[in-house]
């Protein structure tokens, strides 16, 4: 194998209009990067399973073989990130990088100060506290929450654990990435802008190691 005419090896990167041929014979052309963010709608479960009902994937119905980055809830909704480059995922994924995913929630009774405050020091579920994390009223029954880390169905347990239960849940940002004005269903490519810092902490962590 060759890549622009140098040998190949294991763990050679091929990115876009790179020629690769093996055997003499050129391979077709590696297609772009994609890079999405959807609002995902409540009742869209974030598989590649094609056969679950309701898939991500079958609801974007992208051309190209993409999947999510994370997940949300099937009863969550908001800001969700796919794409077809696995060597992003780690990066946005792993924990110990303390990237921030913000939430908007709605509970069923009117939130209070200490509310607020036990949910910001951190509460313990499932016999492990949480992390201390943002947090600030946005309503009479609804508050903003900044998390680094995630936890299977973090914040309808901390609520719970509280005696709250969360009525409506919302992700509105990942990292530097903004839900905005983007309507429930839709989903729109990232623009370079928000595509480039990812690109940059991966890079970065690479020559690191």
């Amino acid at each position: 194998m060759t890549v622009n005419g140098a040998p190949g090896t294991l763990g050679t990167r091929v990115r876009e209009g790179d020629e690769v041929r093996v055997d003499a014979q050129r391979l077709p052309a590696r297609g772009r990067d994609v890079y999405i963010a959807l609002n995902k709608p409540r009742g869209i479960i974030c598989t590649t399973e094609l056969d679950v009902p309701g898939n991500i994937v079958d609801f974007i119905g992208h051309r190209e073989r993409i999947f999510p980055i994370g997940r949300l809830d099937k009863d969550s909704e908001g800001l969700i990130l796919l794409t077809n480059n696995g060597d992003i995922v780690n990066e946005i994924l792993r924990v110990e990088h303390g990237h921030e995913k913000e939430y908007l929630v709605t509970v069923e009774w009117p939130v209070t100060d200490t509310f607020l405050a036990m949910m910001a020091r951190g509460v313990r579920i499932g016999g492990a506290k949480t992390k201390p994390c943002v947090v600030t009223r946005a309503g009479t029954d609804s508050f903003r929450i900044v998390l680094t880390q995630g936890l299977n169905r973090q914040i309808r347990r901390m609520c719970s654990a509280l005696g709250f239960r969360v009525q409506r849940l919302a992700r509105v940002r990942i990292m530097h990435i903004c839900l905005g004005s983007l309507a429930s269903g839709r989903w729109r490519d990232l623009a370079p802008s928000e595509i480039r810092p990812l690109l940059a902490a991966r890079n970065a962590r690479k020559t690191s190691e």
